[in-house]
């Protein structure tokens, strides 16, 4: 069995999320009924890691185990692609792997970007695909706020209760945020994250921004390392997984 490596680009906006679930379709699932179709045999994938309902990725990373050896890799993602055309999801490459290769445990680093329309009037173009934000957010605050979460901390305020992590313990990266215009944006980079961390993080930095925390409050929040102190998480729908390096 050979193993291959895909790149992926998609808008969750009508998905339940990356993992396959009863209540509806995911993008696993869709994944794995094209790609069994075109190999004609049984394809299971595993990803870099789970994105939520309604959270996008512009560069996904999945692998999966085939018999067939691809000759001409472009006339492949074409045919993949063709059948994917409707679906909102794109294959942007593919490589063959070693067998020692693991989407996700292979990886290096992931990096999460979020984004926020700071303006009044709501949103057309990017209606699904940012958060709109009426009240004018404190940028500076905010940017102090996003140098308390850098580094190796106890992520315990900002993780899903459903989260099965074995370790709340977290090392951000990379933790950038910078506007242009109205058009907000979050950078977040670690070796992995928590279910709903990055979302956890935006809206507290959210909080703070529009004056509902101050500074000390936010640090005093995160310090207690209790989920019910966070603020609501941002949406889905501003969230996009970026990149997945190995």
């Amino acid at each position: 069995m050979l193993v291959y490596q895909i790149y992926i680009e998609y808008l969750g906006t009508n998905f339940v999320g990356w993992q396959k679930q009863k209540n509806g379709p995911s993008i696993q699932e869709t994944l794995e009924k094209v790609l069994s179709k075109v190999f004609k045999e049984k394809i299971r994938i595993t990803g870099s890691g789970r994105t939520d309902k309604g959270v996008h990725a512009k560069e996904q990373s999945a692998h999966f185990k085939a018999s067939i050896d691809i000759i001409k890799k472009d006339k492949f993602i074409n045919t993949i692609n063709f059948f994917l055309r409707k679906k909102s999801i794109i294959i942007l490459d593919i490589k063959k792997r070693s067998k020692y290769f693991h989407a996700r445990y292979s990886a290096i680093n992931r990096t999460y970007k979020y984004y926020i329309i700071n303006r009044y009037p709501s949103l057309v173009i990017e209606k699904n695909k940012a958060w709109h934000v009426k009240k004018k957010l404190d940028l500076d605050i905010m940017k102090k706020g996003g140098k308390i979460l850098k580094g190796t901390h106890n992520f315990s305020t900002f993780r899903a209760s459903s989260c099965q992590a074995k370790s709340p313990v977290r090392t951000l990266q990379k933790v950038h945020i910078k506007k242009n215009k109205n058009k907000i944006t979050f950078t977040f980079q670690s070796k992995s994250f928590l279910q709903q961390q990055v979302r956890s993080m935006v809206g507290s930095l959210k909080y703070l921004g529009e004056g509902k925390w101050s500074l000390k409050d936010f640090r005093s929040v995160f310090k207690l390392k209790k989920r019910t102190m966070c603020a609501p998480p941002a949406p889905p729908h501003g969230l996009y997984l970026i990149k997945v390096n190995y």
